[in-house]
């Protein structure tokens, strides 16, 4: 997840509203900035690495000349946070410069051609393969104007993306496109804005048209005007007036980032859909050679990890052996070796006990693989190789929409891997593989359908002293990462355990009323969790359910259950289940009168032992 953001005013200099926009965006991405403008029909350029303050300081990102610019502040997906990979990117000639947020699925093919053709590439991103094929367009047909060279160029894209372009040879135009990816249009007095996000020109107007998806805009001196990118035919769309605050606009109208990122889950798990399969073909052959694999990681990244255990045992017929990283050199420390190898899973790629695991497995010479959110972050440079699981920012401390991108690369990368050991026949392998590209639209109609449910539930539980989690098979880790989030943001006390180990001593804690929740996929532990529920059903325990539509059976046990939709494979249920659970926890905090998303004594990324 970027920001861009482009202006064209009838006076004054541009180049300081874009500084003080990308500002505002700056929680879209932090991790490299940049500008260009236009003046006498030259492009000015000013980016780099870091932050945007970090920027200014060194590059004064307010000196551009001209009264039309665009800006991108960057939260890298392709390339590490460097100063060639900084937006905006350019075409062989710099007279084409372009910011772009999304994801180009197809760019190592278009890429590929262009080089043919004698384009030269500065970047290590998907981006700059537009402003090369823009350029390729006007220079194979002089004739075509730029909006229309852009036009032809995003019809070839595949993926997602929201752009802002400008040329010196059009230079008074800004030619906007999206498709999935958010782009805004802001109308000012004496200045039209474009922008991923409201708050990027909100103290400006406050008058703003949506771009719908496969719609492109050219903004000009004299106005705009929205056409669709399939037939060019022209698009009109009433502004409209909006009366949030800049805090508001940057929550999207949400009360709390945290709620605004369960929401988000869609749209970064269809982002997780598109990555590299050559990145995930190496680290499936790495995980194929290994004699003995460690999934190593703490908190909610854990929970991942223990999923993933399943998803590989399932599915590929590997077993792997996930550990919390605090533990990892204590446990294993002295028998890992070259024959090992550890696959790590950080949000931040910084976090202080994985990062210690790592290195002490690369001092015994153990193969170093990574799962993260960040590029150029520690986990990056120190593995053999990584993944990047492209969720963007997570302002939240209580991790969400990372958790969801993380299980589903993780169950990505365990079908690339019995793929390649043929260990599932195909008709399975397609079934799931069909039903993973379905989960975007499978969490959307959880949240749709079910979130105001969850909401009552918290108020009716909201003032229960303890909470117990119970799961069988991967649902286990559904289990403890509800718990997890319930005692982290509504600082509820509360047990999570495998179903089966609740009689083996939990169980002695239930009286009437406690309340005990339930994860019941129609799997192989159905008939098994069953009996679990009756259990607790006899000792007086309030009985909350997670149920696949129409299982009667379970409804005329418990006391409430939230229904998911049926069919979803157990290896994938993680990702559509833990959905209410994140939402009790959050409404649980809200009910309570405590700030979700600054949870005490806790911090985004642990970076200490």
């Amino acid at each position: 997840m970027c920001g861009i953001f482009g202006c064209i005013l009838k006076d004054g200099a541009a180049a300081p509203i874009i500084h003080q926009a990308l500002k505002r965006l700056e929680y879209r991405g932090y991790d490299s900035a940049g500008e260009a403008t236009l003046h006498n029909g030259k492009i000015y350029i000013k980016k780099d690495g870091g932050k945007i303050d970090e920027i200014h300081r060194i590059h004064n990102l307010d000196d551009l000349p001209g009264r039309v610019g665009i800006g991108h502040t960057r939260w890298a997906t392709h390339g590490a946070p460097t100063q060639e990979n900084a937006h905006p990117h350019t075409d062989c000639g710099n007279q084409i410069a372009l910011v772009h947020n999304g994801i180009i699925e197809n760019f190592a093919e278009l890429k590929l051609e262009l080089e043919n053709k004698g384009h030269v590439f500065r970047s290590k991103t998907d981006t700059e393969v537009i402003a090369h094929l823009i350029e390729e367009n006007l220079k194979s047909n002089p004739s075509l104007k730029f909006a229309e060279a852009v036009l032809e160029a995003v019809r070839k894209l595949q993926g997602s993306f929201a752009i802002a372009v400008i040329s010196s040879k059009e230079p008074d135009k800004i030619i906007c496109a999206r498709r999935e990816s958010p782009l805004i249009i802001g109308i000012g007095k004496n200045a039209l804005y474009c922008a991923s996000d409201i708050p990027a020109f909100l103290p400006l107007t406050n008058k703003v048209i949506i771009v719908e998806d496969d719609e492109f805009a050219v903004l000009s001196p004299e106005g705009f005007e929205i056409r669709k990118i399939a037939d060019a035919s022209i698009v009109m769309r009433e502004p409209k007036l909006i009366d949030w605050t800049p805090e508001m606009a940057i929550k999207q109208g949400y009360k709390h980032f945290m709620l605004k990122e369960i929401h988000e889950q869609p749209a970064c798990l269809k982002n997780t859909l598109r990555l590299q399969e050559h990145y995930l073909d190496l680290m499936a052959t790495f995980l194929d050679r290994a004699r003995e694999v460690f999934l190593v990681a703490c908190g909610t990244s854990y929970h991942a990890c223990l999923a993933a255990s399943y998803m590989f045992s399932k599915l590929a017929f590997l077993a792997t052996y996930p550990v919390i990283a605090s533990e990892f050199i204590e446990q294993h420390g002295k028998s890992v070796n070259i024959d090992s190898t550890i696959l790590a899973v950080s949000q931040s790629g910084e976090t202080a006990d994985t990062i210690a695991a790592v290195n002490a497995a690369r001092q015994r010479a153990a193969t170093i693989l990574g799962l993260t959110n960040v590029i150029g972050s520690t986990l990056t440079r120190i593995s053999r190789v990584y993944i990047c699981q492209q969720s963007g920012p997570e302002i939240g401390v209580a991790a969400t929409k990372t958790f969801t991108s993380q299980l589903s690369v993780l169950a990505q990368l365990a079908l690339r891997l019995a793929k390649k050991r043929g260990k599932i026949s195909q008709d399975e392998m397609d079934f799931i593989e069909a039903k993973l590209k379905k989960l975007p639209d499978i969490v959307e109609t959880v949240i749709r359908t079910q979130e105001e449910k969850v909401r009552q539930l918290a108020q009716k539980y909201r003032d229960a002293k303890v909470f117990m989690f119970l799961g069988r098979g991967i649902s286990t880790a559904t289990a403890y990462e509800g718990r997890l989030k319930l005692m982290e943001i509504a600082y509820v006390p509360a047990m999570a355990f495998p179903a089966g180990e609740s009689k083996h001593g939990p169980i002695s804690l239930i009286e009437e009323g406690v309340p005990v929740i339930f994860i019941c996929p129609r799997d192989e532990t159905h008939k098994t969790i069953i009996g679990n529920i009756m259990e607790m059903k006899a000792r007086g325990a309030s009985i909350i359910a997670l149920i696949e539509e129409g299982d009667e059976e379970i409804k005329k046990l418990v006391d409430d259950y939230i229904e998911l939709p049926k069919g979803i494979p157990d290896v994938l249920s993680p990702i559509p289940f833990i959905v209410p659970l994140q939402l009790f926890a959050y409404y649980m905090a809200v009910e309570k009168g405590y700030d979700p998303d600054k949870p005490r004594n806790l911090a985004k990324s642990v970076t200490v032992k």
